[in-house]
């Protein structure tokens, strides 16, 4: 049987403060304002640290958004993955992805929206600290923000 993700013990944050934002898990509720973030904003993203080789954003119908927005809640519920949207107020301004990796204890990727691109590098400064001091993970492959 594989070791679970995070302890069985450990409490996953289900919320976090940063410079300018605020973290919290993402779910079905968040599905408009996730689809118009992204939908809007494909080509940044594509050209964020940790998604260039990724897939993903592609196009996909908000029905489709929703269903993938489920599963990540499903995984958070299970503790197999978390994801949580990033925001400004109501405003989605990104994600942030937290999953297994077959190299490290985790591999973390986040993106920002095109219209909030000077916020990249304090989001992921921030996540990082967070991830470092909060979460139980010794290794974490989390692309670098030059």
């Amino acid at each position: 049987m594989p070791l679970p993700f995070v302890p069985p013990d450990f409490d996953v944050p289900t919320h976090f403060v940063g410079p300018g934002f605020h973290l919290e898990p993402l779910d079905a509720h968040h599905n408009l304002r996730d689809y118009e973030a992204w939908t809007t904003s494909s080509e940044h993203i594509k050209a964020t640290p940790g998604f260039e080789d990724h897939g993903w954003p592609h196009p996909m119908s908000i029905e489709d958004n929703l269903a993938d927005l489920v599963g990540h809640a499903t995984d958070f519920e299970k503790r197999t993955g978390f994801t949580y949207s990033i925001l400004d107020g109501d405003e989605i301004i990104g994600c942030v992805y937290i999953y297994p990796s077959s190299n490290h204890d985790a591999s973390v990727r986040s993106w920002v929206r095109a219209s909030r691109a000077e916020m990249d590098r304090p989001v992921w400064r921030s996540l990082g600290d967070w991830l470092a001091t909060e979460w139980p993970f010794a290794s974490i492959d989390y692309a670098a923000r030059v």
